[in-house]
């Protein structure tokens, strides 16, 4: 598995719209169209020039995963596009442990002290995973900013982040 900065080609774009359709329509029935989330259609634009970053994961050279990390002001960020095919999840592969690693190395690296993230209520399993990892939940007017996202009954939560 390798897990890199997305390189935005039509190949990559397909693949990864072809994974958050399976993740979000196909496998969580939450009928997200792309056209409510046209930001990864436009990744350097809406991420890296906001001093934000999206990281692809592949295996035998097929987009399997994908996070991205987007700042809302200098002091926090948001968890965004976190997605992985079920075949990659827990072990052995442990993906979305991984692509949480590089994110979380990247937010710390940055200075931020805190993260913070929309899901779907009825996402239980994503729920379980932000918990175990420190989460807590807050409300939308918490979040500390605005940024756009494809409200479906959402929950949100935060991290704050240790200083070294």
């Amino acid at each position: 598995m390798k897990i890199q900065p997305l390189t935005q080609t039509a190949h990559h774009t397909a693949e990864l719209v072809d994974l958050i359709n399976y993740c979000q329509n196909l496998e969580a029935k939450l009928a997200i169209a792309m056209a409510e989330q046209d930001d990864i259609f436009q990744i350097d634009a809406y991420y890296r020039r906001r001093g934000g970053e999206f990281w692809g994961a592949s295996a035998d050279e097929r987009l399997v995963g994908c996070i991205a990390l987007l700042p809302l002001n200098e002091e926090t960020a948001v968890l965004k596009k976190f997605f992985t095919y079920p075949e990659f999840r827990g072990q052995p592969h442990r993906l979305g442990q991984e692509l949480y690693a590089t994110f979380l190395n990247d937010a710390q690296a940055q200075g931020l002290k805190r993260i913070v993230l929309d899901t779907p209520e009825n996402e239980h399993r994503s729920h379980h995973f932000y918990e175990r990892q420190g989460f807590v939940r807050i409300t939308r007017e918490q979040l500390g900013g605005q940024y756009a996202f494809p409200d479906r009954d959402s929950r949100y939560y935060e991290l704050k982040l240790a200083q070294a």
